[in-house]
């Protein structure tokens, strides 16, 4: 075995970069062969029936509105029955033709299971899940009393996104529709303060390019990794080692400092059409693509920068970034304006 394994040792880096000066080429004409294709025949969603998790606020919000807009059925999921009923009278009036409005917790896999039958049983059918569902804590490690306070992270994030799947699947291979993941590009950065979301991130990221694998001859899969987008996380909001949510945007400026928050209209438009499109994945900003590659190329910069940024300050609430955010004046350019007020406005 240890000969085998020397040899491969030997041969495999050799052969690898032969093949690849040759094979690289050719396979970038394909990819952009492939996506021309897809975008002139990418889907049209009118009339169909769209399952949306988080639906009542931030991306999964306007995820609903691109949707209605777009004539398809939607069936919205969320905890917050108020607000989300709000979100549905929007998308009715953008243009879709009906949207069901279902109160559940992704976290509970029988709420998961009853929001796909109920759509099911109420539309005939389901096209498009798109699993966006998801919260965020915002602690050092060491500072969790408790570490099973801070699980209901991985168990909406993660196993909220593998509940939905698991009970959609077989009516997603009836309609050979689609499934859109929510994940992050936090997954590959490792952001101070974040350690249970970008875990969470990853494993949704690994989860479904595995069963991409499986199914994806059958259901189409989408692996959307969006940078900082305006959104209840970006506001401020976020769980803290107590297990609770709070706002508190002044540890938000610390962590995010002078990361540009993009809009959330002009992200969930791309989403969508990316979606319709069948992409395999989907980053919004496309820039935030390049940090996958820093982080793989150069890791010792990434991690120092991030130390840098969040973690040389004299408490949770301070650090360079944040203050190089102050000094720069760049908060309004980068910052929407739904972000920097400290008004809080759903219930």
């Amino acid at each position: 075995m240890d000969l085998i394994n020397s040899f491969l040792n030997l041969i495999i880096d050799r052969i690898s970069q032969t093949a690849f000066s040759f094979v690289f080429p050719i396979y970038l004409f394909l990819k952009l062969l492939s996506f021309l294709i897809r975008s002139t025949f990418a889907e049209d969603v009118a009339g169909k029936v769209v399952l949306i998790t988080g639906a009542s606020s931030g991306i999964g919000e306007h995820l609903a509105y691109e949707y209605a807009k777009r004539g398809a059925y939607l069936a919205l999921v969320a905890r917050r029955e108020n607000r989300l009923r709000k979100v549905a009278d929007v998308a009715e009036i953008l243009g879709s033709p009906y949207a069901l409005v279902i109160h559940a917790d992704v976290s509970n896999v029988d709420d998961c299971k009853r929001c796909v039958h109920t759509t099911v049983a109420h539309f005939g059918r389901l096209d498009h899940l798109v699993n966006n569902a998801g919260i965020t804590s915002i602690n050092l490690f060491e500072e969790y009393n408790d570490p099973r306070n801070i699980a209901s992270v991985m168990d909406t994030d993660f196993w909220g996104t593998v509940y939905c799947s698991y009970y959609a699947i077989p009516y997603l291979k009836q309609s050979r529709g689609k499934i859109i993941g929510i994940a992050s590009s936090a997954a590959w950065l490792p952001t101070p303060r974040l350690s249970f979301y970008t875990a969470s991130k990853a494993a949704v990221i690994s989860f479904y390019e595995t069963l991409r694998v499986e199914i994806g001859r059958e259901i189409r899969i989408t692996i959307v990794t969006p940078g900082l987008t305006e959104s209840e996380m970006t506001k401020g909001k976020f769980m803290f080692e107590d297990g609770k949510m709070y706002l508190d945007q002044e540890l938000r400026d610390a962590v995010m400092s002078v990361m540009p928050i993009e809009p959330v209209g002009g992200a969930a438009e791309a989403m969508v059409r990316g979606g319709c499109r069948g992409d395999e994945y989907v980053t919004e900003p496309p820039w935030m693509r390049m940090t996958f590659y820093w982080r793989r190329l150069l890791p010792e910069v990434v991690e120092w920068l991030n130390y840098l940024f969040i973690m040389t300050g004299s408490s949770p609430t301070d650090s360079f970034g944040k203050r190089l955010l102050e000094f720069s004046g760049l908060k309004p350019f980068i910052y929407p304006a739904s972000v920097r007020s400290p008004e809080w406005g759903y219930e």
